[in-house]
């Protein structure tokens, strides 16, 4: 935890409601009384080892990225695949849409984060605060939901089981490399505390006796100083990131993105995902036909995994945020801490429907066997993915603050 004078107020992102800092013990984190959003954390030299962390996961990402990943032998022929293989592979069959979504992903957005990550507590071990700082921050918070390494190595794992039917399987340098690196990427994150970023601007939150009690205060969400409302075009002094009492049409967006979804799902269990030809035979497969192949195979525990990622998690997500804008339209006050615990389970498993689209990715690079085996991908992963992409959109543009504003409406009118 940063250095905080005692009595200093936060406001919580997801309740909007104030708290003020008390010192909590080392490994401690507090949370908000009301919603149980993590306030914030007290993490020993969370710059150096944060900063360590950071640097090992730069190394493992070059290395990652330099050696084979998977490779496929069958009948003497061999093919090597590396971690860009899967978006490459779908750009070269005329897919780049998905290709694209594969590499940002898996390898783009990852790296970014690391070097921007890197860029930041570098400059503030050596004591000076860095150029840009805010907007760099802001870049790096809004692409880390967006780096899947964890769900592109579930679906190299999936790839992996599927394959042992077709040909041998030869796990590549890059794939401990990928594996190391997310256990060193998830503790870097899990040892950063957003406070050291912060700790050398001589901006500071107000203490509860120097609020002002006429004025509206806005939460920055990038850095969670706290400011005065005085325009409608209003930027935080700290990190520059616009602020905004709600965000902007969140019902109406959200509605509109999850209608999308709703289209665009159809499509994506109808058409194939991906197209298996073993010796000039093409066997389509949807996403359920998928499924139904791992049951007849015994493998129930990877049928189930499927089912859940890319049927399950989908579905109830539409349901979940649809639930929840029509509660707040109506402006309902019940259980408004449950429903915020909803919003945020919806949020952080959505990514692992991406599975799908790696796995489809994986295959179509590896399986290229001419008339042995070949795997083509289908016109229902591209649907399949604009669900994934719309629904995160949907969950990110949904403000979950809308939640308790009805409750507090409620008891403002008591």
């Amino acid at each position: 935890m940063a250095d905080n004078p005692a009595g200093e107020l936060i406001a919580c992102h997801e309740c909007d409601h104030l708290h003020r800092y008390v010192s909590i013990p080392a490994g401690a984190k507090a949370n908000c009384e009301y919603c149980g959003s993590l306030l914030y954390r007290h993490i020993p030299d969370s710059l150096n080892r944060s900063l360590a962390l950071y640097l090992s996961a730069l190394i493992l990402f070059f290395i990652a990225n330099s050696f084979p990943f998977l490779s496929l032998t069958l009948g003497g022929r061999v093919v090597e695949n590396i971690l860009l293989s899967g978006g490459w592979a779908m750009y070269e069959m005329g897919m780049g849409e998905l290709g694209i979504l594969i590499f940002l992903t898996s390898v783009g957005f990852p790296f970014i984060t690391i070097i921007a990550m890197l860029y930041l507590l570098t400059s503030v071990r050596l004591g000076y605060t860095p150029p840009a700082m805010g907007p760099i921050y802001r870049i790096a918070e809004a692409v880390t939901p967006w780096s899947l390494v964890s769900v592109f190595m579930l679906g190299a794992l999936i790839a992996i089981v599927k394959l042992q039917d077709i040909a041998n399987v030869i796990i590549g340098t890059s794939f401990f490399a990928l594996t190391a690196l997310l256990v060193v990427y998830a503790a870097a994150r899990a040892n950063f505390d957003p406070g050291i970023i912060w700790s050398l601007t001589p901006y500071t939150n107000p203490k509860e006796d120097e609020l002002n009690p006429s004025a509206r205060y806005l939460n920055c969400h990038t850095c969670g100083l706290l400011s005065e409302e005085r325009s409608h075009a209003q930027a935080c002094p700290r990190c520059t990131t616009p602020l905004h009492h709600r965000k902007h049409a969140s019902i109406e967006s959200t509605w509109a993105l999850l209608l999308a979804a709703v289209i665009l799902i159809i499509p994506a269990n109808l058409y194939p995902v991906m197209t298996v030809i073993r010796f000039g035979q093409g066997e389509p497969n949807t996403i359920i036909s998928g499924v139904l192949h791992l049951i007849e195979s015994g493998m129930w525990g990877l049928a189930m995994i499927v089912f859940v990622a890319s049927i399950v998690v989908p579905v109830m997500k539409l349901i979940v945020l649809s639930f929840l804008l029509i509660s707040v339209q109506r402006k309902s006050i019940w259980r408004p801490r449950d429903r915020t615990l909803l919003y945020r389970v919806t949020e952080v498993v959505g990514a692992w429907s991406m599975v799908d689209i790696f796995l489809v990715g994986l295959l179509s690079a590896l399986v290229s066997l001419d008339a042995l085996s070949t795997i083509r991908p289908g016109i229902g992963a591209t649907f399949f993915a604009g669900v994934v992409v719309i629904t995160m959109f949907a969950a990110h543009q949904f403000d979950p603050r809308l939640i308790w504003d009805n409750l507090r409406e409620d008891k403002h009118t008591e």
